[in-house]
């Protein structure tokens, strides 16, 4: 059986690459270590490692992300805390990103939305200790079971 350390890194497809550049380093913060000339690409990292995402150009023409498809759901990002991901939010806000949902999961509270080209993206902190036991739990629920996460007012995690 094959047991990798970690997931290294996540490749999106996009249509417009410098849009992209733009959302990844002014919005989320990522540094651009690397571009490709063929195909289009940049590599981004959050400062840890070589690169933790990349983004390929595809054609302007390429098909939107669809709800009902076979492929990638969305990448997670985490962040600090609580206090971290309600300055996220502001600062989403701020840049005019659209939040497809706000979440408490219990382990987690989480922010949903998508980048320019329709890749969705998740900011989420963890709540508690010993997440992968909590997890363990959670067996059979259903989105219904999370509550929508209030994110305007000052709530404690």
């Amino acid at each position: 059986m094959i047991r990798p350390q970690k997931v290294g890194h996540v490749v999106l497809k996009v249509r417009d690459l410098e849009q992209a550049e733009r959302f990844y380093t002014e919005v989320l913060g990522f540094e651009v270590v690397a571009r490709l000339a063929q195909p289009r690409g940049v590599f981004f990292s959050l400062g840890e490692q070589h690169h933790d995402l990349a983004v390929l150009e595809v054609s302007p023409h390429a098909d939107e992300p669809k709800a009902d498809q076979v492929g990638l759901h969305h990448v997670a990002l985490q962040v600090k805390d609580f206090a971290a991901l309600k300055e996220c939010y502001r600062t989403l806000q701020q840049h005019g990103v659209t939040i497809v949902r706000a979440v408490d999961h219990g382990i987690t509270k989480s922010i949903y939305f998508c980048d320019p080209a329709g890749n969705r993206l998740e900011l989420y902190c963890d709540v508690g200790e010993d997440g992968l036991a909590q997890m363990r739990r959670l067996d059979n629920r259903t989105l219904a079971d999370f509550p929508p996460l209030n994110l305007e007012e000052d709530e404690r995690s």
